[in-house]
Protein backbone atom coordinates (compact mmCIF):
# COMPACT_ATOMS: atom_id res chain seq x y z
CA UNK A 1 0.00 0.00 0.00
CA UNK A 2 2.84 2.40 0.84
CA UNK A 3 4.42 1.60 -2.50
CA UNK A 4 1.20 2.51 -4.32
CA UNK A 5 1.02 5.89 -2.56
CA UNK A 6 4.67 6.58 -3.36
CA UNK A 7 4.21 5.78 -7.05
CA UNK A 8 0.98 7.78 -7.27
CA UNK A 9 2.61 10.76 -5.59
CA UNK A 10 5.59 10.62 -7.94
CA UNK A 11 3.36 10.49 -11.03
CA UNK A 12 1.33 13.47 -9.77
CA UNK A 13 4.45 15.55 -9.10
CA UNK A 14 5.98 14.65 -12.47
CA UNK A 15 2.78 15.65 -14.26
CA UNK A 16 2.59 19.06 -12.59
CA UNK A 17 6.32 19.69 -13.07
CA UNK A 18 6.02 19.00 -16.80
CA UNK A 19 3.14 21.46 -17.12
CA UNK A 20 5.08 24.12 -15.22
CA UNK A 21 7.92 24.01 -17.74
CA UNK A 22 5.78 24.05 -20.88
CA UNK A 23 7.05 26.16 -23.74
CA UNK A 24 7.13 26.46 -27.50
CA UNK A 25 10.42 26.80 -29.36
CA UNK A 26 10.25 28.49 -32.74
CA UNK A 27 13.03 27.95 -35.24
CA UNK A 28 12.79 30.94 -37.56
CA UNK A 29 14.30 32.46 -40.67
CA UNK A 30 13.81 36.22 -40.98
CA UNK A 31 14.60 37.33 -44.54
CA UNK A 32 13.91 40.98 -43.77
CA UNK A 33 16.55 43.52 -42.75
CA UNK A 34 14.33 44.56 -39.83
CA UNK A 35 13.82 43.16 -36.33
CA UNK A 36 10.25 42.34 -35.39
CA UNK A 37 8.71 42.21 -31.93
CA UNK A 38 5.20 40.81 -31.77
CA UNK A 39 2.88 39.87 -28.92
CA UNK A 40 2.06 36.24 -28.26
CA UNK A 41 -0.72 34.82 -26.07
CA UNK A 42 -0.30 31.39 -24.46
CA UNK A 43 -2.94 30.06 -22.06
CA UNK A 44 -4.21 33.58 -21.37
CA UNK A 45 -0.76 35.04 -20.60
CA UNK A 46 0.86 37.60 -22.89
CA UNK A 47 4.48 37.48 -24.00
CA UNK A 48 6.68 39.55 -26.26
CA UNK A 49 8.56 37.66 -29.00
CA UNK A 50 11.47 39.23 -30.90
CA UNK A 51 12.74 37.96 -34.25
CA UNK A 52 16.16 39.38 -35.20
CA UNK A 53 16.76 40.66 -38.72
CA UNK A 54 18.39 38.71 -41.55
CA UNK A 55 19.05 35.57 -39.59
CA UNK A 56 18.12 32.01 -38.82
CA UNK A 57 17.72 31.42 -35.12
CA UNK A 58 15.44 30.12 -32.38
CA UNK A 59 13.20 31.81 -29.87
CA UNK A 60 11.35 30.18 -26.97
CA UNK A 61 7.95 31.29 -25.72
CA UNK A 62 7.51 30.31 -22.07
CA UNK A 63 3.90 29.23 -21.88
CA UNK A 64 1.56 26.34 -22.51
CA UNK A 65 0.61 25.73 -26.10
CA UNK A 66 -1.29 26.50 -28.18
CA UNK A 67 0.14 30.00 -28.53
CA UNK A 68 -1.16 32.73 -30.80
CA UNK A 69 1.35 35.19 -32.26
CA UNK A 70 -0.29 38.48 -33.15
CA UNK A 71 1.53 39.44 -36.37
CA UNK A 72 0.52 42.31 -38.69
CA UNK A 73 -0.65 39.85 -41.37
CA UNK A 74 -2.98 38.16 -38.88
CA UNK A 75 -2.89 35.85 -35.90
CA UNK A 76 -0.75 32.71 -36.27
CA UNK A 77 -1.42 29.72 -34.00
CA UNK A 78 1.49 27.59 -32.82
CA UNK A 79 0.57 24.19 -31.34
CA UNK A 80 4.08 23.24 -30.20
CA UNK A 81 7.62 23.57 -31.47
CA UNK A 82 7.54 24.90 -35.03
CA UNK A 83 9.52 26.33 -37.93
CA UNK A 84 8.42 29.79 -39.02
CA UNK A 85 9.42 32.05 -41.88
CA UNK A 86 9.31 35.84 -42.04
CA UNK A 87 9.36 37.69 -45.35
CA UNK A 88 8.06 41.19 -46.13
CA UNK A 89 6.78 41.46 -42.53
CA UNK A 90 4.60 38.36 -42.86
CA UNK A 91 4.89 35.42 -40.48
CA UNK A 92 4.10 31.96 -41.83
CA UNK A 93 4.42 28.49 -40.32
CA UNK A 94 6.33 26.00 -42.45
Amino acid sequence: MKKLFAVTGFVAIATFATAAFASATLRYYNEDSKDYTWKATCSGSEYSVTFDHSKTSSVTIQGSTPCVIHAPNGDVTIKGDAKVHIKDGKLTVE
